[in-house]
C-alpha cells in the first residue's frame, strides 16, 4: 500500500474541498465523480487529457485541494502531467490511478515525491470504488510550502581549514543511537560531525565533508573528529557506558599506512578498546587504490577494529567490495529502509541485503527507522540493529546521557 502517512491532520469533509479528475476513460470519470459525490463532495471538476487538466489548474481564482490523475493517458501521460503540475507549484494533494502493475504505481508514486508533491497515494484502478474515499480520508493533509532549493554561498578552503583546527571548539559531535532488535537496549552510537560556524550556525558534515576530499583535507579532518570521539568514549569508559561507536571514513583514507598506524596508536593513547571502534565506509565512494586499501583495511580487522559497508545497495561496486574487503557490518540505506513497509520494489532490496549480509556473517544494521511500521518490517526481515528518528535522532552528549538514563524501548 503506498501512503504518505503524517502525524497530524487537520480534520476536514469531503463538502470542504475541490476535486479535479484526470483521466481518458469517461466511464473512470464518472465512477471517480460518483464514488466521491457520494462521500460528500460539492466541487468535481473533470479533465480527459493532461492538457486539459493545466489549462483547469491555469484558470484564473482555480484552485483544487485534491487531484485525481491517470497515469496511462494519451498524449500527455501522467509522468509529463506530474513534472507540469510540479511547475505550476501546485500544493495540493495527488491520488495516482492506474491500470498499470504495482512497480509502475510505485515508481510514479516515487516521481512524484521527488518533484516535492504532496502525495495522498497511488492505487489500482481496480481499487477505485473500494479504496478512494479511505486513502483521501486518511492521508490528506493541506500542503503550504513546498521546500525551495536554497544554495547558501559556500564554504571557503580557509574557513575549512580554521575549523579543522578546531579552534574555539568549532568542531563539535553529535551521537545517533544504534538499538538492538533483539533487546530493544542501545548498543551502540553513529557518531556524526557537525561543525560550530560562528558565523552560519550548526553547519551539516554535506557542507564541509565534499569540500574537504576536494581539497585534500580529508584525512585531517578525519584525524580532529576521530580524536574528539576517542575522548569523549574514553569519558563514557570511566563513566561505565559501554557503548560502540560508528566514525565514518573516506575509503581513500585508508590507502595511506599512516592513517591505519594513526587509528590505531590514537585508540591507545586515549585507552579505548578497538573492538568497540566500527569504521563505516560510503558503499557510493570509489577506491582509488584498491590494493592499498585492503591491505589496510585487513590490517585493522586484525587489531579487532569492526568495519560497516554505509548505504548499502546506493553504489555500483557494493557486490565487488563485500567480496573483497572483510566486513563486519552491513548498514541497509534508509532510501530502502524507510518505504519497506509501502513499496514492494524496496521491501525486495531489504529483504536481499538482509539475507546476503546473514550468508556472510555480517551484522545487519538498518537506517532510517522512523515508525513503528519501518521497525516490525526490520524485525520480521531478520535486522540485528536499527538506526533512525524513531529510536532518537542525532542528538549532543547530554542530551544522549539523559536518552540512556531514561530509555524503555521504542514502542
Amino acid at each position: 500500500m503506498l501512503t504518505d502517512k503524517k502525524d497530524s491532520m487537520e480534520s476536514f469533509n469531503f463538502s470542504d474541498l475541490s476535486f479535479m479528475i484526470v483521466d481518458d476513460d469517461p466511464i473512470v470519470l464518472k465512477l471517480a465523480e460518483k464514488i466521491l459525490t457520494e462521500a460528500g463532495a460539492k466541487s468535481i471538476v473533470s479533465a480527459c487529457n493532461g492538457l486539459e487538466a493545466i489549462n483547469n489548474l491555469s484558470a484564473p481564482d482555480a484552485v483544487f485541494d485534491v487531484i485525481l490523475c491517470d497515469l496511462n493517458m494519451p498524449e500527455m501521460d501522467g509522468v509529463e502531467l506530474l513534472h507540469k503540475i510540479a511547475e505550476k507549484n501546485y500544493t495540493g494533494g495527488i491520488l495516482l490511478l492506474s491500470g498499470e502493475d504495482d512497480r509502475m504505481l510505485e515508481a510514479a508514486y516515487d516521481l512524484a515525491r521527488a518533484h516535492q508533491l504532496n502525495m495522498i497515494g497511488a492505487i489500482p484502478k481496480d481499487l477505485l470504488v473500494s479504496d478512494t474515499v479511505n486513502r483521501i480520508r486518511e492521508n490528506y493533509t493541506p500542503y503550504h510550502s513546498r521546500e525551495k532549493d536554497i544554495q547558501a554561498e559556500p564554504i571557503t578552503i580557509n574557513e575549512l581549514e580554521s575549523g579543522i583546527q578546531n579552534k574555539n571548539n568549532s568542531l563539535i559531535l553529535y551521537f545517533q543511537p544504534k538499538v538492538s532488535i533483539n533487546n530493544m537496549d542501545i548498543i551502540g552510537v553513529e557518531i556524526l560531525a557537525r561543525w560550530q560556524h560562528p558565523d552560519r550556525g550548526t553547519l551539516l558534515p554535506n557542507t564541509f565533508i565534499p569540500l574537504a576530499e576536494e581539497a585534500g583535507l580529508i584525512n585531517v579532518l578525519t584525524y580532529s573528529i576521530y580524536r574528539l570521539a576517542l575522548k569523549q568514549i574514553s569519558q563514557w569508559q570511566k563513566a561505565g557506558i559501554n557503548l560502540n561507536a560508528s566514525i565514518n571514513v573516506s575509503v581513500n583514507s585508508f590507502a595511506s599506512p599512516e592513517f591505519s598506524e594513526f587509528l590505531i596508536n590514537a585508540a591507545n593513547e586515549y585507552g579505548v578498546d578497538t573492538s568497540r571502534i566500527i569504521l563505516e565506509v560510503t558503499e557510493s565512494e570509489i577506491m582509488t587504490d584498491a590494493i592499498k586499501c585492503l591491505e589496510m583495511m585487513m590490517h585493522l580487522r586484525m587489531k579487532k577494529f569492526g568495519l560497516s559497508i554505509d548505504d548499502f545497495g546506493t553504489g555500483h561496486s557494493s557486490m565487488e567490495k563485500l567480496k573483497t574487503i572483510p566486513f563486519t557490518e552491513l548498514k541497509i540505506d534508509r532510501a530502502f529502509v524507510r518505504d519497506a513497509d509501502k513499496n514492494s520494489a524496496a521491501k525486495f532490496i531489504v529483504e536481499s541485503s538482509v539475507d546476503l549480509a546473514k550468508k556472510l556473517n555480517m551484522k545487519i544494521v538498518a537506517e532510517g527507522v522512523e515508525n513503528r511500521g519501518n521497525w516490525d518490517l526490520v524485525e520480521q526481515l531478520g535486522c540485528d540493529q536499527v538506526q533512525g528518528f524513531y529510536c532518537g535522532a542525532p542528538m549532543s552528549n547530554p542530551d544522549l546521557m539523559d536518552y540512556l538514563r531514561y530509555w524503555k524501548g521504542p514502542h
